[in-house]
């Protein structure tokens, strides 16, 4: 969700189109309602807030003067109310009030995402810390998933996004803590047990010490750490927690009726066209939710299928010591070509074995160069979400990476390649280095591969996805758009047309001055070499959704 993707619908909502509005708080209320929900824990206040949230945005909308910045204003908008709920109440009016609660967020998320083993564990841990922690945990948490920036993470917070980073990594280590009780409380240790025989059973920060500190000194609770994934691994591509059937939004001041709302939002400056749409009869929206007259959004049921469950993403690539033989050529890594009619390239849906640094690469084949033409020119970065270019003609194409995980780490969401005619080729990959190399003379403080290091944070690929190198080449023999789908972890692409001298070149440059390896040659010279993972002759309305998948259908 991306809120440059929603400028249309947001212009047209202020200037008093009821269709856009109706859009706009349908498209953006399960985004308040996670960061709402996990920051208060799933209390009863959750409701209120969600829907003071909704109204004052609904209410200042008029004021937004970028509609590309709603998303970040929205979310400011939520953690100013979910601040203002605390200083209104007391810490024991709150305990009061949740031991009423049927359900805490925590176990919500656990059964409507179907959460199991270590993403279980995380979303039981978020009960163990304290309020601060988890309004930033509610926002990091959708940072992670995909849904924030971190520029946006900052400014919910009124804070820099240096400042933020150095927050986030002590909430993460809070976080690591409480998992360890989660898992310890599950273990057999019979002096834990001992230990929690007057405990109630509600998580508070004086527990918390306490069982942390039995795990420190237990042998049996400190020696059950199997492999632990860090949380924002867990966390990558998580879906939003989809709001519950019968909750109700009333977009009208406390409930009021239409002509009480009309005359408030008047005198609150609304404009007439927006104050006007609140006394019309609504209409439905999508399946799941209904704008009922009198400005009340009610989920009248559930998605039709449940939410895809995400498996766990595989350990992050490291730097293991190899040796070094003499220098000697080694094969394309082309696997077997599975062949059917009416297709062609390689499938090659496995991750890559990295080559040896000395191991030079095979000999690149030379296809015919008629030159490409780019809708980007002779340089096109792209840095955002929706950015594209289109490339035409016959010739190669260079595409550069650029990880950063210092910004915002988590799971990397693949650049997708649309509306090919023609046949596309991944023909090498260069740049001196893997992203999982070891940086070796690059001194970006945090980095200890250019995928990130425990400091920052990772980026994390699609189980599956070949490991990136950090110059990847293509032939184009038609026309391909190739677009960035930046959803969790940061990335740019910068897309060059280049030549097949400048590709030898790279790849055939030995291991000197810093450079890590030589590069690898993938092209065989046939219809049977690789193609991208992520390529289709659609043209999707999400280019997002394109499939993984390394075969295309010739026509």
């Amino acid at each position: 969700m991306d809120g440059r993707q929603w400028r249309t619908t947001i212009a047209a909502a202020q200037a008093g189109d009821r269709r856009a509005l109706d859009e706009l708080v349908k498209g953006w209320l399960p985004l308040v309602y996670n960061i709402v929900g996990r920051a208060l824990n799933g209390h009863a206040d959750v409701d209120d807030v969600v829907q003071e949230t909704m109204l004052r945005a609904v209410d200042n909308l008029g004021s937004l003067r970028d509609p590309d910045s709603f998303r970040s204003w929205l979310v400011a908008i939520a953690m100013r109310q979910i601040r203002d709920r605390a200083r209104r109440r007391t810490s024991e009016s709150l305990a009061e009030n949740a031991a009423h609660d049927a359900a805490d967020f925590a176990e919500l998320t656990v059964l409507r995402l179907q959460l199991e083993g270590q993403r279980r564990e995380v979303a039981e841990a978020v009960r163990w810390l304290d309020d601060e922690d988890r309004q930033l945990l509610s926002l990091w948490w959708l940072e992670v998933a995909g849904e924030l920036t971190r520029r946006e993470l900052a400014s919910a917070l009124g804070i820099s996004r240096q400042h933020t980073a150095v927050r986030v990594q002590r909430m993460k280590a809070r976080l690591e803590t409480a998992r360890d009780i989660v898992r310890a409380l599950d273990s057999s240790c019979r002096d834990l047990r001992e230990v929690t025989a007057r405990w109630d059973g509600q998580p508070d920060s004086v527990w918390r010490k306490r069982l942390a500190r039995h795990i420190r000194d237990c042998l049996h609770c400190s020696g059950r750490r199997e492999k632990v994934v860090p949380a924002e691994r867990l966390l990558v591509g998580l879906a939003l927690v989809p709001v519950p059937v019968g909750f109700t939004l009333s977009l009208v001041f406390g409930g009021k009726t239409a002509v009480a709302a009309t005359t408030a939002a008047t005198t609150v400056g609304w404009s007439a066209k927006i104050a006007g749409a609140f006394t019309k009869p609504a209409v439905a929206m999508t399946a799941g939710a209904t704008m009922v007259a009198g400005g009340a959004y009610v989920v009248t049921q559930p998605p039709d299928e449940p939410r895809p469950r995400v498996a766990a993403p595989t350990a992050q690539s490291t730097v293991r010591p190899r040796p070094s033989p003499t220098p000697t050529p080694t094969p394309s890594p082309t696997p077997s070509p599975t062949r059917r009619a009416g297709l062609y390239g390689t499938v090659v849906d496995t991750v890559d074995q990295a080559p040896d640094p000395n191991a030079r690469p095979a000999e690149l084949p030379r296809r015919p160069e008629s030159g490409i033409t780019s809708t980007g020119g002779g340089r096109a970065v792209m840095e955002h979400r929706g950015d594209s270019v289109t490339l035409s003609g016959q010739g190669y194409v260079l595409v550069r990476w650029q990880l950063s995980p210092d910004d915002r780490p988590g799971g990397l969401v693949m650049p997708t390649w649309t509306g090919l005619r023609g046949k596309l080729f991944h023909v090498a990959s260069g740049g001196g280095r893997r992203m999982d190399d070891a940086n070796g003379d690059d001194s970006r403080p945090g980095y200890v591969t250019g995928m990130g290091g425990p400091d920052i944070g990772y980026t994390v690929l699609p189980e599956g996805t070949q490991q990136l190198w950090q110059n990847e080449y293509f032939y184009v023999d038609g026309t391909v758009t190739l677009h960035v789908n930046e959803r969790g972890a940061a990335y740019d692409l910068a897309v060059f047309p280049t030549g097949w001298e400048a590709v030898n070149k790279d790849i055939t440059t030995g291991p000197d001055q810093g450079v890590i390896r030589y590069g690898l040659t993938r092209d065989n010279g046939k219809d049977t070499a690789p193609v991208p993972q992520y390529v289709t002759r659609s043209r999707p309305t999400d280019p997002a959704t394109v499939p993984q998948r390394s075969k295309v259908r010739t026509t």
